[in-house]
């Protein structure tokens, strides 16, 4: 390898040498412009060419430019100063690759509101992220006992129950709502069950047992600390963590527990097909 294959930068008073072939790995970039002579703002001095940015964070550049990847610290989060950087050297592939993972890191939250009320127990799920909500609605099943036949005078047995299988209601794209227990005969002057935690349903005669089913567990669950319980189970197998629970408003004696995931990915990678400068952040590694 001859000394004209090599150059040096001074970065903010830190210096690299690395191969010219690294630095022009973008053409289009000021990097490259700056070692062909074409950026009059860089200057040469001993040998060395001057940067005036942040030495520590062109580490991270280089970095990217050996290797088409960015393996960053776990405990980095600098991600707004390194894509800064990324702009002034017109690294397009960084600055769209930074874009991507500032906006997937961005937390999902997810809110819990549980009531208890007499033989009932009332849930609503609200959440900023739209798959873990429909990912929650599919697995979520409620089961309501239906009669099938009528006991017959003198008849000894009661009638015959099935259950019947119903999807928890979807009042908006961001939460759903659904309930378990044993239906009181609670009514208003309509006939209708007042509505509790944004849930409202004709009131029967009769009460009828409502199951919940939370897959994969295939438990028909009536009691609602055992319902409550796998439904935080099951969000915590989605990565989400507890963050804080919320004191009741006046009036409303619900408990609301507030859940958040924040995902990172470990390593940026580019991806080079089918354009050179295209990037993409690789999904994370399934467990």
């Amino acid at each position: 390898m001859s000394s004209e294959d090599l150059v040096t930068l001074n970065v903010g008073g830190k210096i690299f040498t690395t191969r010219l072939s690294t630095l022009k790995q973008f053409p289009t970039s000021r990097l490259a412009g700056m070692v062909d002579g074409r950026d009059p703002e860089f200057k040469t001095a001993n040998g060395q060419i001057f940067v005036d940015r942040d030495g520590a964070l062109f580490s991270f550049i280089l970095d990217f430019l050996r290797n088409r990847e960015l393996l960053l610290p776990s405990d980095f989060s600098d991600y707004l100063r390194l894509q800064r950087e990324a702009l002034f050297y017109e690294l397009d592939s960084l600055v769209e690759l930074l874009s991507q993972h500032l906006l997937q890191s961005r937390p999902a939250l997810m809110e819990v509101h549980f009531l208890n009320r007499n033989t009932q127990a009332f849930f609503r799920v609200f959440g900023s992220c739209n798959k873990t909500i429909e990912l929650l609605a599919r697995r979520i099943t409620v089961f309501v006992e239906q009669p099938t036949g009528l006991a017959r005078s003198g008849n000894p047995f009661p009638p015959q129950v099935t259950l019947l299988p119903l999807p928890p209601q979807r009042p908006s794209h961001h939460d759903l709502v659904f309930h378990c227990g044993s239906d009181g005969t609670i009514e208003n002057h309509a006939g209708v069950r007042p509505s509790i935690m944004g849930y409202t349903n004709p009131v029967s005669n009769k009460k009828r047992e409502r199951y919940i089913s939370i897959k994969p567990d295939n438990r028909k669950l009536a009691n609602g600390t055992n319902v409550f319980g796998l439904l935080i189970d099951t969000l915590l197998k989605e990565g989400f963590h507890l963050v804080s629970t919320r004191t009741p408003a006046s009036g409303d004696k619900s408990e609301c527990y507030v859940f958040e995931r924040i995902k990172r990915p470990q390593v940026l990678g580019e991806n080079k097909t089918p354009k050179p400068e295209n990037t993409t952040i690789p999904p994370p590694s399934q467990k």
